[in-house]
């Protein structure tokens, strides 16, 4: 009876350390996780978009593109850049993608569109969607009681959840994670935003991007927001991590 016993716990133990050795593998795989080139290319096409650099831009839409980027997942990011730096440099994005569609119809390219944006068809509260949409990328439920800068200006708060998460975040073809990638990239770029780009980097992590992957965010944004704007971005980077980390 003993020596069955005995088997029994060995089973037991051998079972734990097999799905612990396991759990250990599958997080140790997530984060290794690097940039894709799709994703390189979304952060420097709405990087370069922010900084109006048009000739820059140019040289990253064509890259975009022969990273297998759709014609219409790009205008996605264009559009969503808006947001963050306004329409005047996303509309100067959009009209340099024509030239670059143009110009590349003509060399006999012919790339991919993609997918179309789905309609939106849910008729309930704007507010109330966007509300949601922003607790499922934080992670937390949002609060009933405004505070900070939407008591001060409730305007501002209604615009945010009826537009930017309900109009802007519910529409598909971009994932969260590559609205993330889009919205920590324009803000990087505009610079002097620090508690936003902290918030959006937190998002990045609950949404699906990796430690490893904002690292290499850093890196992959330099060039197009030059030395000091990254210094910034890295010291950001590393509070944010420090932080998840230390949790």
């Amino acid at each position: 009876m003993k020596h069955f016993k005995a088997i029994g716990l060995l089973l037991i133990i051998v079972s734990i350390s097999m799905f612990s050795n396991k759990i250990m593998a599958q997080e140790m795989k997530t984060n290794e996780v690097r940039l894709s080139a799709k994703e390189k290319n979304i952060i420097s096409i709405a990087s370069l978009t922010a900084t109006a650099d048009l000739e820059e831009l140019k040289v990253a839409l064509n890259n975009g593109l022969e990273a297998k980027l759709t014609v219409n997942e790009i205008k996605e990011v264009l559009v969503h850049t808006y947001a963050y730096c306004g329409f005047p440099r996303s509309i100067r994005g959009l009209q340099t993608f024509m030239e670059v569609l143009e110009e590349r119809k003509a060399k006999g390219i012919n790339d991919t569109i993609g997918i179309e944006v789905s309609s939106i068809t849910n008729n309930s509260s704007k507010y109330n969607r966007g509300k949601q949409i922003l607790g499922e990328l934080t992670g937390k439920p949002q609060p009933n009681t405004l505070s900070g800068y939407s008591a001060f200006a409730p305007v501002m708060d209604t615009f945010l959840k009826e537009h930017l998460f309900a109009d802007i975040f519910e529409r598909d073809i971009l994932s969260y994670a590559q609205r993330e990638l889009v919205t920590i990239s324009v803000i990087s770029a505009i610079g002097d935003a620090e508690p936003m780009l902290k918030s959006h980097l937190t998002i990045s992590l609950n949404v699906g991007i990796t430690p490893n992957q904002l690292e290499d965010f850093v890196t992959v944004i330099k060039p197009s927001i030059g030395r000091k704007k990254t210094k910034s971005v890295k010291k950001i980077v590393t509070e944010v991590l420090d932080n998840i980390q230390s949790k």
